[in-house]
This record gives C-alpha cells, structure tokens and sequence, in this order.
C-alpha cells in the first residue's frame, strides 16, 4: 500500500518553517528592496503571514507579469516576497515526500542534480546504445508544447493528492495555482514560481513512470519537460513516441511539440540542453553564445551607469563560465575572458 501523509499543516505553519523559508526565499537577493522590507520588521511580517495561514485567510498577491525574450518569448510571472515564502514553506515539507518517488534519470530542480549530470549520463547512454561507437545510435529528442500553459490543474490536485491527504494543505496549493490567470480556466502554472517548477516535476513523474515500467525504455533522460530516448533502432523510437504522444493526450492532457519531436542519428549531432551533443564532443550553441553576449553588453551598460553592483555582473559571468565549461570552449572562454573591461567611468 502506497505511504500517505496526514496532518502536515500544523508542521507547515510552525514558525520555524516559516522563517527557514524565508532564508531561502532571500537567498541571492539580500540587497533587494523588498528584502530589506520585510526583513526590517522580520518577526512580526511571518507571525502574520502564520496566523494568515493557520487561520485559512491568506490570500497571495497578484502575480506581476512581464516577457522576456531570449532565447525565446516566455511570460515570467513573479511573486510577492510573501508568497515566495510561503512557496518555500511548501516545498519545504513536500519535497522530500515527492521526491523518494522520481525516477533517477529525472534531473531538473532537485538536489545533487542539474545539467551537468544529465549530460553526464547522456555521455555514459550513448556509449552503451551505440556500442562505444561502433553502431548507429538514434536519439528521440522531445518537449511537450506550452508545457507550463497546459498543465491540468485538477489532474496536478488529483496526483498530489495520491500522497498528501491533508485538506488544508491541498486546499492552499489550489490558492497558489488558482492565483495563476491563464486563457483558458483551470489550466496552467505561472512560470517563474519555485512551486511549479517542483510541480512540473510531480506531473511529469507520471510519463516517467509510464516510460519505465510500461514500456521498459532503458536509455532515457528528462530534464523539466525536455527529454530524449536513445536507441539503435529509428522504428522503435518512432513507436515510442507515438506511444508516448497518447498517454500524455490521454492521461495528462497535454502533447508533444510537434515541431521538436524528431528522431536524429547521434553523429549529426543532438541539441541537449543548450549544446549540441556528439559522439567525442559537445558543441554550445550558436543562439545560446549570442544571447550571452547580448546579456553581457546590456549587463556591462548598466554596471556602468551604476544601476547593478560588480558583484551582479560577477555573478553573471561566474555562471555562464561555469556553463559553457561542461562543452569543448577551452578556446571560446579565454577568449571572452580576455576581452572583459567593465571599469566604471
């Protein structure tokens, strides 16, 4: 019998969950305004936000919207500080009860895992599917189209509710989702959330496991709604997705991105993640250099016209060093490195 949970939301409104939520909330964004606020009168700013919670009145603020544009068009949805903490709050008590059930191969938003090691096992599958290469490898790479717009909402309650069976607490994850205001009703989860990038995981888990112990698929890697199959045989991939394509429509209502669903041969190279995947080699991608850079300048502008602090502009270049390291850009990062000149004037 499946292991449920009762009775969380007393624990969830502990001031010590509360305040270990905010820590992680601030996390990165100590000098922010908003920050500075509701750190000035921090006792009493999470005393209320507990009676608001023990009392079932909390309400979270509208969400703030905005687009961004690279590398493509995505609305951002951002939180009241708050919110964020009672975000943190949950996920604080929840995580760890989803994620004894994710699969291994599942690598996005969960600790001891990232980009790094999904490219790390990608590294060790392809090896083993092509026979350290010395036979065809295929990849099925996918995405599900407008995932975070399409999530279902009530079938997301139904399968949270499969673990958690305290009504308090589920019916404070319906206000966390319901404060999202998406086209059409009951449908979506406002990308930028901690909450629903923990959920994303939680929904998908589903395909995980209809991918595992379904269809017995070996070679398999998911990062958020990002995936690839590998396989020596281009039929058997098609089958899998044709496979896969109905029981995301018939189980979760959602479906593959037409457009980016393709089965391609491992030497012509795989786009994973940012870079583009060979057999002896990784590749960044040409639309992932140039968006740095287009962020860099704008970065480097506003450092010298003092609106961001050098510590923001390290913290920039320290990430995108550390990314673009996990692809064969020995040559590419000196030369960066060697042309930045950020003195103000």
């Amino acid at each position: 019998m499946a292991v449920t949970y009762n009775n969380l939301y007393p624990e969830f409104c502990t001031y010590e969950n509360l305040q270990l939520a905010f820590k992680k909330a601030r996390k990165h964004k100590t000098t922010k305004p908003y920050v500075i606020e509701f750190e000035t009168d921090l006792e009493n700013n999470l005393k209320q936000l507990q009676t608001e919670l023990l009392t079932e009145t909390y309400k979270p603020a509208p969400l703030k919207t905005f687009i961004i544009r690279e590398p493509k068009n995505r609305k951002i949805s951002k939180s009241h500080f708050r919110d964020r903490v009672v975000h943190h709050a949950i996920c604080n008590l929840i995580e760890s009860i989803f994620q004894k059930t994710f699969i291994y191969d599942s690598f996005a938003n969960q600790k001891g895992k990232g980009i790094h090691a999904a490219l790390k096992r990608f590294d060790k599958f392809k090896r083993k599917v092509s026979k350290n290469n010395t036979k065809t490898c295929y990849v099925l790479k996918a995405d599900i189209k407008h995932y975070f717009e399409t999530v279902d909402q009530k079938i997301l309650i139904k399968i949270i509710s499969r673990k958690i069976k305290d009504e308090k607490l589920i019916s404070l994850i319906k206000k966390v989702l319901g404060n999202h205001k998406s086209k059409e009703s009951g449908k979506g989860m406002p990308l930028g959330n901690l909450t629903s990038q923990f959920f994303a995981n939680v929904y998908l888990n589903e395909l995980d496991y209809f991918v595992k112990h379904k269809l017995k698929i070996k070679y398999y890697i998911r990062y958020v709604d990002d995936f690839v199959i590998l396989h020596d045989s281009k039929d058997v991939l098609e089958n899998y997705k044709n496979k896969i394509g109905g029981f995301l429509k018939r189980k979760l209502k959602i479906a593959l991105h037409p457009e980016k669903c393709k089965i391609r041969r491992l030497n012509c190279g795989v786009p994973l993640l940012g870079f583009r995947v060979f057999y002896y080699h990784k590749l960044l991608r040409k639309s992932n250099f140039r968006k740095f850079m287009r962020k860099f300048l704008q970065m480097k502008s506003s450092y010298c016209a003092k609106t961001i602090e050098l510590e923001d502009l390290h913290n920039f270049l320290d990430g995108w060093f550390g990314y673009a390291k996990y692809a064969n850009t020995h040559s590419l990062r000196k030369t960066v490195f060697n042309r930045l000149s950020f003195a103000r004037v």
